[in-house]
């Protein structure tokens, strides 16, 4: 069991600019909060990379023995297009498009992040609060900022001041942004005229008649402003103060800076200490984009249903590639790159997979003691993944001396070694054991779906002469196909 007190952990603090010595506001406990999804459509794999990294810092807290509260809220209401004040709400567009329920879009798309997180061998958060649940808790916040001089109302909606704040606070200490430059670069853009200045930021808007999600207020029928809603919900589970903020790099600014301000101009407070942000996943050396095609879910890379990528690559190997990079670096996604991740990941496996065949002997040819520190150290300067997974890489080395009899270790330090591969290889990485057998079976699955799939509609467009060659062509492989009322089901010989 390790305790948290023999540990030193360094963190890239956004705010600082550079490396901290962590220290916990209470001893023993950690409370992080990081940005979820907005649930108006299926996951972008760049969150996916951000959610990964998190996932890893809250397993690695909690193996050397932290209480970890770790909240992640579910943004279901207030964020508008192009996280702006004006335009419409992007769920209640979709809602609009597909002709359903907002409601119907947030479970949809709830559900669907659930099931890829799970996909991916995620652990699931302390606390997942929604924006909806937590509205009268934004109310109050509303009320305290404008009664402490930094909010004011126009015509329903409610703008937080932010000219006013600067006075006596600094807007853009986390992004390193003056206000000055702010104003210097603002155009005059169509329906920002209620506010005093272009900068400031809403914190409640009015709904327009059309607008579906509304909740009743002491200034209109409205919806909160999506930067208010994770000031409330973080403040409310972690408290005023609290350990470590997560997110990706793109919600620095303003997402972040504006959760500061408003925590400030509330609490009178600094909200955070540690400020962490993942950076973005490109596709082939560029940013991904729908509008360019340079995107690709996480279904299509899963399954290989992809123009980018020559085969499917597992959840696994997914998580391998993305622990090969820092967290604070961006990562470029390529078929090169996954296919190295993919034999490295075997090798690793394979490794793990010896661990209980090995006999132990007499004396011990390599120290494990220090081996062991090394990936601690590794880990607790700035969660560095990739250095902990060249200490694993040097212990599969050992490992495969030691099944050649070219190196041996004591009985002791052998229950070392398995110990500390496994608890950092599935406990912290969050990999599963998969051996190249698992993954073939899955690629025969998948092809055979296919051919299936292809009998079907020949079937259904009256061309059996297709669709028996391809039972036929099956059959003579060893792969029979049976027909029922459910459907078609395959089995090998």
């Amino acid at each position: 069991m390790q305790r948290h007190q023999d540990h030193t952990i360094q963190i890239y603090n956004s705010l600082s600019g550079k490396k901290e010595i962590f220290k916990p506001i209470e001893a023993g406990y950690v409370g992080m909060y990081v940005c979820g999804p907005t649930v108006y459509s299926n996951v972008h794999l760049g969150n996916v990379r951000t959610f990964m990294s998190f996932d890893m810092v809250f397993r690695y807290l909690k193996h050397i023995g932290y209480k970890v509260r770790y909240v992640r809220n579910i943004t279901d209401a207030g964020h508008l297009e192009n996280d702006a004040d004006v335009g419409e709400d992007k769920i209640t567009k979709k809602a609009r498009l597909e002709q359903i329920e907002p409601m119907e879009v947030v479970q949809r798309y709830t559900v669907d992040f659930h099931n890829v997180l799970h996909t991916f061998n995620f652990l699931p958060p302390s606390i997942e609060p929604t924006a909806t649940g937590h509205i009268i808790e934004q109310i109050e916040l509303i009320k305290t900022i404008i009664n402490n001089g930094f909010g004011y109302e126009v015509n329903g909606s409610v703008y937080f001041d932010v000219h006013k704040f600067n006075e006596t606070n600094e807007y853009g200490k986390l992004s390193k942004r003056k206000l000055e430059d702010l104003i210097h670069n603002t155009r005059a853009l169509e329906g920002q005229s209620d506010k005093k200045n272009p900068q400031d930021f809403a914190l409640w808007k009015k709904a327009e008649p059309q607008h579906i999600m509304r909740w009743p207020s002491p200034w209109s029928d409205g919806f909160p402003g999506w930067h208010l809603e994770c000031t409330a919900m973080s403040t409310k589970y972690l408290g005023d103060n609290f350990d470590i903020h997560g997110g990706g790099m793109d919600l620095k600014f303003p997402h972040h800076e504006c959760e500061i301000a408003q925590s400030e101009a509330a609490k009178g407070t600094s909200p955070v200490n540690y400020w962490m942000h993942a950076n973005m996943l490109q596709l082939n050396g560029q940013r991904m984009s729908k509008t360019t095609g340079n995107t690709v879910n996480p279904d299509e890379l899963l399954s290989g249903n992809n123009k980018f990528f020559s085969k499917a690559y597992s959840p696994s190997v997914i998580r391998f590639f993305n622990a090969q990079s820092s967290y604070r670096s961006v990562l470029d996604l390529t078929d090169d790159g996954l296919l190295a991740s993919e034999k490295g990941f075997f090798r690793l496996m394979d490794a793990i997979n010896n661990l209980d065949e090995l006999k132990a002997g007499t004396t011990s040819t390599f120290n494990v003691s220090e081996w062991k520190q090394k990936c601690y150290d590794a880990m607790n300067d700035d969660f560095n993944a990739p250095i902990l997974i060249a200490h694993l890489f040097e212990a599969a080395k050992l490992i495969n001396q030691i099944k050649d009899n070219n190196a041996s270790l004591t009985s002791e330090d052998l229950e070392i070694l398995k110990q500390t591969m496994n608890a950092f290889t599935f406990d912290v990485l969050g990999l599963k054991n998969e051996t190249k057998s698992d993954t073939s079976t899955d690629k025969l699955s998948g092809a055979v779906d296919l051919l299936i799939q292809l009998r079907q509609e020949a079937r259904a467009n009256k061309d059996f002469a297709l669709s028996d060659k391809i039972r036929d062509e099956l059959a003579a492989k060893g792969i029979q196909l049976n027909d029922g009322k459910d459907g078609t089901t395959f089995s090998t010989n």
